[in-house]
């Protein structure tokens, strides 16, 4: 009898704007090997990668399984084939697979993917990488593909949340998605704070459902399996879904903006943090976009708040002298700016106070009193009283020494939401009898 054998399957870049879905592929995946008895050793994962890349399909996400296998040949092939079946390669897709045989993942492997989650890197060094480690991979297209496949096998987590993905049948890909809007705000008042980010109170906007032709109904994420299996119950919809799956993912945790840029790591389309000092009024460009500068040891670098993130008021009153802390990505130099930080969280530190001088009040009359030229005393033009200087007042601030983030509409997929800002999610107990994977009858 065969020894069994731990295999890593990572997979990236099999969908395009026009349709298919990396999910959908990870989904059809464990449906032909649930069919094979095969033993799941944890949830798949879904890894969301630097959310800057120019040429991301939607949420830069990829997908690795880690099973146990005592035929690992035969599944590689059914794998493969999957692959190529459900990758849209016609419409742009650059599918990358990899197979890694071992129970524990090598540093190199973690080291790969965290420099994933915030830079770009180039599909040649992820081809390098591959061999270098002998890895056995598998692509179509340029190759893209592998950069995700090995860092999902690679990804180490700190804190995770789980989502809960329905899938529609084969005849209903890219057909309009209808569901109970009041269903989803039920839902999401039941499930609270075990789920986020379903409903838009304000707005009263539906969140969970995607707009393109992909084979995803609607996306529940959460903190625990019972929480996002208990909302699928509360949902409303004439459709009748072809199955869903959970996933253990890095969305919700910011993992992405964990690094510091600085002059060497402020590359275009990398991401992270900088803290520093205001060092101009900011100014509000046509549209209401909010630019200014950050004084960050000893460099200068510009920020630009977009209005549609709700942030860019909080962004329009800050003054120089206030310390802060900004998270974002890097937008590549244009002609009228050179590289800028595109913000997604402000977090004030510091506040200085907004001091501004006015023409000095007369006691008697409670009126302001006029200047009798520069450099000269003031008088009341009432009474002739006389004053040497014009009055100081502070300014109240309209911020407050928090954090703040974008309105939830506004939010990306790695955004970590207020309602987890304390909370560390470090394990999900994976067990193969829990409801994590279901094809509807």
């Amino acid at each position: 009898m065969e020894k069994e054998t731990v295999l890593n399957i990572g997979f990236d870049d099999t969908d395009s704007p026009k349709g298919m879905c990396t999910t959908f592929l990870a989904y059809k995946i464990v449906d032909l090997l649930q069919k094979q008895k095969t033993t799941f050793l944890d949830f798949p994962k879904l890894i969301r990668f630097n959310p800057n890349i120019p040429w991301k399909t939607r949420g830069n996400g990829a997908v690795s399984l880690k099973i146990k296998t005592r035929n690992p040949s035969k599944i590689k092939n059914q794998i493969k084939n999957l692959v190529s079946k459900y990758s849209d390669i016609k419409n742009g897709a650059n599918p990358g697979l990899v197979f890694f045989e071992n129970d524990l993942i090598p540093s190199e492997f973690i080291d790969f993917s965290n420099l994933a989650l915030w830079q770009l890197i180039n599909r040649n060094n992820a081809k390098k990488f591959a061999k270098k480690n002998n890895l056995e991979f598998f692509y179509e297209g340029n190759g893209q593909g592998l950069v995700g496949a090995i860092g999902a096998i690679g990804y180490d987590f700190d804190d995770h949340t789980l989502e809960l993905l329905s899938y529609r049948k084969k005849q209903k890909f890219g057909k309009e998605r209808k569901i109970s809007a009041k269903s989803v705000k039920t839902m999401q008042d039941e499930t609270f704070p075990n789920t986020y980010n379903s409903f838009d109170t304000k707005k009263g906007r539906v969140l969970i459902t995607p707009h393109g032709p992909d084979p995803v109904f609607y996306g529940v994420r959460g903190e625990n399996v019972d929480s996002l299996v208990y909302a699928t119950k509360i949902l409303k919809s004439d459709e009748k879904l072809d199955g869903y799956m959970i996933f253990k993912s890095n969305q919700g945790t910011g993992d992405h903006l964990k690094n510091e840029l600085n002059s060497n790591t402020m590359k275009p389309y990398a991401s992270g943090t900088i803290t520093g000092t205001i060092i101009n009024t900011p100014k509000i460009a046509k549209g209401g976009h909010v630019f200014f500068k950050i004084l960050s040891k000893n460099n200068e670098f510009w920020c630009a708040v977009y209005k549609q993130t709700g942030l860019s008021v909080n962004a329009s009153n800050l003054i120089q002298g206030d310390k802060i802390k900004v998270g974002g990505g890097v937008r590549k130099a244009s002609k009228n700016f050179p590289r800028i930080i595109n913000l997604e969280y402000i977090k004030i530190i510091s506040l200085q106070k907004n001091i501004s001088t006015t023409n000095p009040l007369c006691k008697k009359c409670n009126k302001k009193m006029k200047s009798k030229g520069k450099n000269q005393e003031f008088q009341c033009i009432r009474c002739g009283n006389k004053a040497s200087k014009k009055t100081i007042i502070e300014i109240p601030r309209k911020l407050k020494k928090q954090l703040y983030i974008p309105k939830i509409s506004a939010h990306r997929h790695l955004t970590r939401p207020l309602q987890r800002m304390k909370i560390t999610n470090k394990s999900s107990k994976f067990s193969k009898s829990d409801s994590w994977f279901c094809v509807y009858k």
